[in-house]
């Protein structure tokens, strides 16, 4: 898409306390463009989402949303977004219906126009058959959509999504980004957090983020592609901990982290994957496969933080 960019970021500082949050941030997002913040829970996602959304006043640094300064211009940045959290933010005890005229009532949404922009998110979200459910009787893949419908109800120019599919189930994340693609190709700017591999090949472009800071950015192909100096192998081993710390000694390994139960290590070159397999085993650690692989996002992140995106895969 042409024209200025739709988001802009310059050097975005935000502490509480003793606390940095967010540490010299910089970015900018064009017109139609989904734009991901990929980092672990904590990295400052969510903080950013908010100064964005002039919830938050920076510490320093600046922003602007739509051509308005996030804190000169607060509100007229909340007239031109849409706003979707992982909590939904939606009353359960109302229809989905109830629940997006209350959200048109608080866009300023009323009469003949809200009931058209009703009309238009439910055919939007695939929702027409569960228009007089009990939102708080649907599943969550169908109470994202109801929240989605509810953020883009007043039709924002730029959606913020912060971690939206959360402990939605794999189908409706994949029909949930089915329509944020749709929207995107109506030219909403779209800016989305996630800790998820596979939704984060799903940007056009993506940052990075790890303890308040980008540690790179690019699309997900020139990631994957340049961040890892070197060949990938997964090795399969027992036991894993000793054949992690083993493996980081062998000539040729770059560099080496668990992931689930194997190894992916950063070698040379592929083809000494024989070598590798016989040092461990001279070195008491059986080893039961070691093949080339792919990197994904997750080894791009791990190459640039040392750590992986999601701890808990790695116990």
């Amino acid at each position: 898409m042409n024209g200025p960019p739709s988001i802009v970021v310059e050097d975005l500082i935000k502490r509480f306390g003793a606390f940095t949050a967010i540490d010299r941030v910089s970015f900018q997002i064009l017109r139609g463009q989904i734009f991901g913040l990929l980092g672990p829970n904590g990295s400052g996602k969510s903080t950013i989402i908010r100064v964005l959304c002039g919830l938050l006043t920076p510490t320093a640094g600046r922003a602007s949303v739509a051509g308005y300064d996030v804190v000169a211009n607060a509100e007229e940045v909340r007239a031109h977004i849409g706003y979707m959290s992982q909590k939904f933010s939606l009353y359960l005890d109302l229809t989905v219906v109830e629940n997006l005229q209350f959200f048109g009532g608080l866009y300023g949404v009323k009469g003949g126009l809200l009931r058209e922009r009703i009309e238009w998110a439910l055919a939007m979200a695939g929702l027409a058959d569960h228009r007089s459910a009990l939102t708080g009787e649907l599943s969550g893949g169908w109470k994202q959509r109801v929240a989605l419908g509810c953020a883009v109800l007043h039709r924002p120019r730029i959606l913020f999504l912060d971690e939206p599919t959360a402990g939605v189930d794999p189908v409706s994340r994949r029909r949930f980004w089915d329509l944020i693609h749709q929207m995107s190709s109506e030219g909403v700017t779209i800016l989305v957090t996630t800790h998820y591999m596979d939704e984060a090949e799903y940007c056009n472009r993506l940052a990075m983020i790890d303890r308040g800071r980008i540690v790179a950015g690019g699309t997900p192909a020139s990631l994957k592609s340049t961040v890892l100096k070197g060949d990938l192998l997964a090795v399969e081993c027992e036991p894993l901990g000793r054949g992690l710390e083993t493996i980081k000694q062998a000539p040729g390994v770059f560099d080496a982290a668990v992931f689930g139960a194997a190894l992916h290590v950063v070698v040379e070159a592929a083809d000494r994957a024989a070598d590798l397999s016989a040092y461990l085993a001279a070195h008491g650690v059986s080893v039961s496969r070691v093949k080339p692989i792919r990197p994904t996002l997750e080894d791009a992140f791990v190459a640039l933080t040392g750590t992986p995106l999601n701890p808990e895969a790695a116990n």
